[in-house]
């Protein structure tokens, strides 16, 4: 398995079990950084140089990538989303689902 592969999936497994322990918040960084990874490959293999090692920061680059389709560039959106002052959403959304679709969107086998 390649490296970045395996990176996604570990972050994809820490995000199940801080869910089911019920930390949301963790599982939500999880998540973020599982689509980070993503990202990052998907612009090492357009030749793009990757500058940041921030997650954030390239969800917020894919969020306005002209070439990817709406709903890859909603679901970057989403991963880029603050929580409130409760530690909550602004909307109802999964952060899982969403880094999952993206990630798939981004590196489809």
């Amino acid at each position: 398995m390649e490296d970045w592969k395996a990176q996604v999936q570990i972050e994809f497994e820490r995000a199940e079990a801080a869910r089911a322990r019920g930390n949301e918040g963790q599982a939500r960084v999880c998540a973020r950084r599982a689509a980070g990874v993503a990202s990052r490959e998907y612009y090492t293999r357009r030749g793009q140089a990757v500058r940041t090692s921030s997650a954030y920061d390239l969800l917020q680059l894919l969020a306005e990538e002209p070439y990817l389709s709406l709903d890859l560039k909603q679901a970057a959106a989403y991963l880029t989303l603050r929580v409130t002052e409760e530690f909550k959403l602004p909307v109802d959304v999964d952060l899982l689902a969403e880094a999952r679709k993206l990630c798939d969107g981004l590196l489809p086998e």
